[in-house]
């Protein structure tokens, strides 16, 4: 009832009725839910493309590892190993790897400049091992008594031993240390002469080092006393018809074997 004190707002017939409180939530929920969705949808496709490059970088960074690896184990990381040209010469089957540890007095680590021969030796100990001539310059670094190794010894048996790597010196050439691989070689008794195993494997190394680093048989081929003018290898010091003869074996051993070489190539 209106007794006239109290003015009667006026009522625009024609405007939507006022929505309550409640009414007006729900449409803002209404009205946000499509906006989730879209930056829900949005956070997932983010989240698949990290996980997609993710996925990408691991795989570039093993591919890199990978060809990091390839590369510094074919540059010598692999100690039995040595470029030297084309094709290079890793250690045959036949070789038993058997490094000295680093050390000053037989095992230096000095690199070589090149491989530009073979030195042939004896161990001048009459009926000992490789394994036995190997433990006493690995010995040395104990006892310090004086300076000595060999890349290669090879025993009794023919068993050839390897104890400093192919690619560094080893010191028992005087001074052609720095760029030749020495072998020392057992022998059963003072005369020096190899058994027919020690000599066949002799041959066979030196064929196979002659043929990895391009070397010739008769000119890179030498004694200890060709160097230094020491009775080593005592036979054939004192037989020279003998150690023309070893040269001529291993030629025509590395002859054979390139033949037996370029025959296989011819067959592929």
């Amino acid at each position: 009832m209106n007794d006239g004190r109290f003015p009667v707002e006026a009522r625009d017939e024609t405007s939507p009725e006022k929505t309550s409180i409640g009414e007006r939530i729900d449409e803002l929920e209404r009205d946000a839910i499509p906006v989730k969705r879209r930056r829900r949808g949005q956070i997932i496709a983010d989240y698949k493309k990290q996980i997609f490059w993710g996925i990408i970088a691991v795989l570039a960074l093993c591919i890199i590892g990978g060809a990091i690896a390839g590369i510094k184990y074919a540059l010598k990381d692999d100690p039995t190993m040595v470029i030297s040209g084309d094709p290079g010469w890793r250690t045959p089957d036949y070789v038993d790897v058997q490094l000295i540890a680093p050390n000053e007095y037989s095992r230096p680590g000095t690199k070589l400049d090149e491989v530009r021969g073979i030195v042939v030796h004896y161990v001048a100990n009459p009926g000992t091992s490789a394994a036995a001539n190997r433990s006493y310059f690995a010995g040395l670094a104990e006892t310090k008594a004086t300076y000595a190794s060999s890349n290669f010894i090879i025993g009794l048996e023919g068993e050839v031993l390897q104890c400093v790597p192919a690619d560094e010196v080893a010191y028992a050439s005087n001074k052609r240390n720095s760029d030749t691989l020495s072998i020392e070689c057992c022998h059963p008794d003072d005369t020096g002469v190899f058994t027919y195993p020690t000599y066949r494997s002799l041959v066979m190394l030196c064929r196979d080092i002659c043929i990895g680093f391009g070397l010739d048989p008769e000119s890179d081929i030498i004694r200890h006393y060709d160097v230094s003018g020491k009775m080593c290898p005592l036979y054939f010091v004192e037989h020279e018809d003998e150690w023309k003869q070893f040269l001529s074996d291993v030629k025509d051993a590395v002859k054979e074997k390139n033949e037996e070489k370029n025959a296989d190539t011819s067959k592929k």
